[in-house]
Order: C-alpha cells, then sequence, then structure tokens
C-alpha cells in the first residue's frame, strides 16, 4: 500500500481512527470524512486511490454516496456495514462496490481486502495501453482524460468521458440506451433508460457548444438508439 492515498467515510470517530492506524501502518496515506457530503468533497479534492466507506451515517448515507461517486469515479469502494445477510452483500455490489466487509472486521481481512482491490485497480491501468483516438472532430487523449472538439479543450465529467470513449470505440454502430446503460454503468447500477437520454444531451450539448452547432457526431437513430459518426461529419465538413 506504500504511496496509496485512501478515504476513510464514517460517522464513528473512533472507527476512524482505528482505520487510520491499520491503513497508515502499513504504507498507506489516510484522510478522513465523517459523512457523504464531506465523502463527495473530499474525493473531488484529493483524488484517492480507494474509499472505505460505511452504510450507515446520517444525512447521506453510505448507499447515496456510492450512487453519487459512480456517477463521477471509478474509484475502487469498500463498503462497510454492521448487517452480515447476503441480500446486504449483493446490493453493495449491485450498488457499484468493489468489495464489503461485515463490521466488527478482522484486521487482517480488510487489510487483505484493501490490498486485493488496489493491486486488481493498478492491474488494470497497466492492461489500458495508452491511446489515443481522433476522428476530425474529436481527439481524445485516453491516458490523460483530455477532449478536444476541433481544436477545443472541453471539460467533461468521468461519466461523460466514459459515454464519449463508449461512442468513439464503437463508431457507426448502433448503441441502444440498454446497451450504452450495460457499457457505461455497468448492470444492476439502479439506472434507467431516461438517465441515458439525459446524459447523452449533456455531451452532446457539450459537442455542439464547442463547435458553435457546427457539428454533432452523435446520431439520434428514432426507435433504436445512437451512432457516432464523427468521421462522417468530419469529411462533410
Amino acid at each position: 500500500m506504500e504511496g496509496t492515498r485512501i478515504l476513510v467515510v464514517d460517522d464513528d470517530p473512533s472507527t476512524r481512527l482505528l482505520l487510520r492506524e491499520l491503513l497508515e501502518r502499513a504504507g498507506a496515506t489516510v484522510e478522513e470524512a465523517g459523512d457523504g457530503q464531506a465523502a463527495l468533497r473530499a474525493v473531488f479534492e484529493l483524488r484517492p486511490d480507494l474509499v472505505v466507506l460505511d452504510v450507515s451515517m446520517p444525512g447521506m448515507d453510505g448507499w447515496q454516496a456510492l450512487e453519487r461517486l459512480r456517477d463521477v469515479t471509478e474509484v475502487p469502494v469498500l463498503m462497510l456495514t454492521s448487517h452480515a445477510a447476503e441480500l446486504e452483500k449483493v446490493r453493495a455490489l449491485q450498488a457499484g462496490a468493489d468489495d464489503y466487509v461485515v463490521k466488527p472486521f478482522g484486521r487482517q481481512e480488510l487489510l487483505a481486502r484493501v490490498g486485493a482491490l488496489l493491486r486488481r485497480a493498478r492491474r488494470a491501468q497497466r492492461e489500458e495501453a495508452p491511446e489515443t483516438y481522433e476522428d476530425g472532430v474529436v481527439r481524445i487523449d485516453v491516458p490523460g482524460a483530455r477532449v478536444e472538439v476541433l481544436g477545443h479543450e472541453v471539460g467533461l465529467t468521468p461519466l461523460e468521458f466514459r459515454l464519449l470513449l463508449t461512442f468513439v470505440r464503437h463508431p457507426g454502430e448502433v448503441l441502444t440506451r440498454e446497451r450504452l446503460l450495460d457499457l457505461v454503468w455497468g448492470e444492476g447500477k439502479g439506472v434507467g433508460a431516461d438517465q441515458v437520454k439525459l446524459y447523452v444531451g449533456y455531451l452532446r450539448r457539450k459537442i455542439t457548444q464547442a463547435t458553435a452547432g457546427d457539428a454533432d457526431p452523435i446520431e439520434t437513430v428514432r426507435g433504436f438508439g445512437y451512432r457516432w459518426r464523427g468521421e462522417a461529419v468530419a469529411a462533410r465538413d
């Protein structure tokens, strides 16, 4: 864990202290948040390598915080809960958590699970070879998470960035809302087709604003879904 940044989110100061001591002894740098709102702010400010997130908190609980996190980041999340029921674990994994530990937890088990999540995340980063995409309208620096539209840099949220990558990696293919749900959000994330439509609209608006309305590479195929036509739009212009 040497050199990793871990955010611990729990409303119980004694639990946060215990987790801090365990993780810092293992070499991690640890930051704390006492509720879901503070956790969201900390994720944006600190960009941690992993989040340890308690389920039961006042105000925005762990489930709500996880849902908000998964809209904007793929950071690994280890959920903490007092409930050992199988349905609770299934709910956590379907909501987008990467693993699940029941309180009171064994110290070695928690460290092992944190270490496994960090190794998995590093392996996934290595397997994603650096790449750049360009089709005449959009240029994407994938490892740098930077996007240019006709030479103008455009700021996207992590979810919008994943949506754009999904489109450009399936050029000319009609992607239904259900397929986009699977490719961008993953199965069982509690997101509906209407939210897909909403985020496609957000992405389209940012692209067309950068081109002053001259280029819209996202084609709506009525009754089916959406198709990316970046090269065709560039050739036309």
